[in-house]
């Protein structure tokens, strides 16, 4: 397993991590992710540290602190050997102070976490969305005297928009505050607007890609092709996954996959590991979140690393998934000469 410096930080991550949205899966929208149990965690647990994967990301709200519980019993007696990185922000309860970002729910957040996972520290712990509500200054005061504490040693954000983690960076810098040093954003080749802004400020501001939905709802595993119906077990499959999940052009899809296919069928690797390969080798990514209902798409998924699409067949995807960017972005790009694409 390669491992990779998570942006500005001394920390070193595997270039894939396990995502824990699967464990426990109640609730309309988890439980179409899967439901792992604790004795299959455990095996899942075994089966990554083997494979060098020791970074598991989890949530408070994942199945409402479920997966969170389960990850924490799948660890036990090894916490020494594994990364824990956990997120919260959005609701998790019914009272006006149960989301969001300010000094009381992020502390009541971390108190809980560590007291699912049965840890007394979290390695990364990351705001889940942004709160505009908050002032900035409160959030990152409050992260930096949890680290300081010792309740968490690194601190990152997720689906954030340009200007609010620039903004954030920027109170960090002012005030001598901890700072974000990853941004976990959806990033893959049928949703890449992550490269407009979001990954030329992350090369220049050292903040490492923690990707996540790698293979978009399960758009790119390969079960899903012109003329045939979704799977029977997919996240397609629940209406609740469609409507908060990102749309997707159904031809633009379907144009994608048969590049994967081709690719496939030259490499003899499978859609999924291509995929994900192909993040790999992009600008600013540390790791890639990968999800698993079972071991056997675990390892399959761990097959996505110890090898590398050739230019060629890179070349190949970056050309049938690219779409016409947003304004100011284009305007941008026919400037290339003083805005030049990352790298």
């Amino acid at each position: 397993m390669e491992y990779r410096q998570l942006g500005a930080s001394g920390l070193k991550v595997p270039v894939l991590s396990l995502g824990t949205g699967t464990f426990g899966g109640s609730g309309a929208l988890f439980s179409a992710w899967g439901s792992t149990d604790v004795a299959e965690a455990r095996r899942l647990v075994d089966v990554c540290l083997e494979a060098g994967l020791n970074l598991f990301d989890s949530a408070d709200v994942y199945s409402a602190g479920a997966a969170e519980e389960i990850l924490g019993q799948a660890i036990q007696g090894r916490r020494d050997q594994v990364l824990i990185s956990t997120k919260a922000t959005f609701r998790m309860g019914k009272g006006p102070n149960d989301v969001g970002s300010s000094r009381h729910h992020l502390i009541r957040s971390v108190e809980g976490a560590l007291r699912r996972l049965g840890t007394d520290y979290i390695d990364l712990f990351q705001l889940h969305g942004f709160d505009a509500v908050t002032p900035i200054e409160e959030v990152l005061q409050t992260l930096d005297g949890l680290v300081r504490a010792g309740k968490i040693r690194y601190i990152g954000c997720s689906n954030f928009s340009g200007w609010h983690l620039m903004k954030s960076l920027a109170i960090s810098e002012k005030y001598g505050l901890a700072r974000y040093v990853t941004h976990q954003a959806y990033y893959l080749l049928i949703g890449r607007d992550y490269e407009w802004e979001l990954m030329p400020l992350a090369l220049d501001q050292k903040v490492g890609a923690s990707v996540w939905s790698p293979l978009g709802w399960g758009r790119l595993t390969g079960k899903i092709r012109r003329g045939q119906p979704l799977p029977e077990v997919s996240r397609l499959q629940s209406q609740v996954n469609r409507d908060i999940g990102p749309p997707v052009d159904e031809e633009f899809l379907y144009n994608v996959v048969d590049v994967l296919d081709a690719i496939a069928a030259e490499s003899g690797k499978t859609a999924p590991q291509i995929a994900i390969n192909w993040l790999l080798q992009r600008p600013s990514v540390s790791t890639v979140i990968i999800g698993a209902r079972n071991e056997e798409q675990l390892r399959q998924n761990l097959g996505a690393t110890g090898w590398n699409l050739t230019p060629e067949q890179a070349a190949r995807l970056d050309a049938v998934s690219k779409r016409p960017p947003a304004y100011p972005y284009w305007h941008q790009h026919g400037f290339a000469e003083r805005n030049p694409l990352p790298v």
